[in-house]
């Protein structure tokens, strides 16, 4: 019986918008996946200095942004236990609860480019059957290069090639704070529900 290929899907998601499940929806195709695991980051270490949006209404966005693609789940690996999260925890407790799943995290270039200053960076590619990596048109990455750095990182690469989107929840938090419109930037449930709880103004 084939193993069953399951993606993860990391993020803030603050808000959950139209560009991440179009880059989930690529990943979803491109990398034959069974299904996708969105993973709520609670706080991320490189955002320390922004303030972010409380857990529990970003955990209700997700849920609203993914709920009509039974493909897509909402993991809360990350919630259920103390940080800091690193990446190869996430994936040696999914792996725990899956299996009979070959698990691939998917990054985005520029963090392909930062993997070897990662935690335990070679026991990360051990650990994963791919990593997805996310490319815009025109980005080249120098696999030649981390090769030297992190041995057999060629071979664990898998390239989504994901199309140009320049919507971030930077800009819609940023639209709302200043009373822009930004209702084409989110699935309607996830508007309906920043407006009902007045979040980012």
């Amino acid at each position: 019986m084939p193993r069953e290929q399951i993606g993860l899907f990391g993020g803030t998601f603050d808000p959950p918008h139209l560009g991440h499940l179009i880059l989930a929806s690529e990943a979803y195709a491109q990398l034959e996946l069974d299904r996708l695991l969105w993973v709520l980051t609670p706080e991320p270490p490189h955002k320390q200095d922004q303030k972010i949006t409380s857990i529990e209404h970003r955990l209700a966005m997700v849920r609203l942004a993914i709920q009509d693609n039974p493909r897509f789940e909402l993991s809360r690996v990350e919630l259920d236990r103390p940080g800091p999260h690193y990446t190869l925890d996430t994936v040696e407790l999914i792996a725990k609860q899956y299996p009979d799943a070959d698990i691939t995290p998917i990054i985005g270039g520029d963090s392909l480019r930062d993997l070897p200053t990662w935690h335990r960076p070679r026991e990360l590619l051990y650990a994963c059957h791919w990593v997805g990596v996310m490319r815009r048109p025109g980005e080249q990455e120098n696999l030649e290069a981390l090769e030297s750095i992190l041995p057999g990182i060629s071979s664990k690469v898998h390239y989504v090639d994901a199309p140009l989107l320049e919507i971030a929840s930077r800009e819609i938090r940023g639209r709302i704070a200043s009373g822009k419109p930004f209702r084409y930037y989110l699935p309607q449930a996830v508007y309906e529900y920043i407006q009902e709880h007045h979040l980012y103004l």
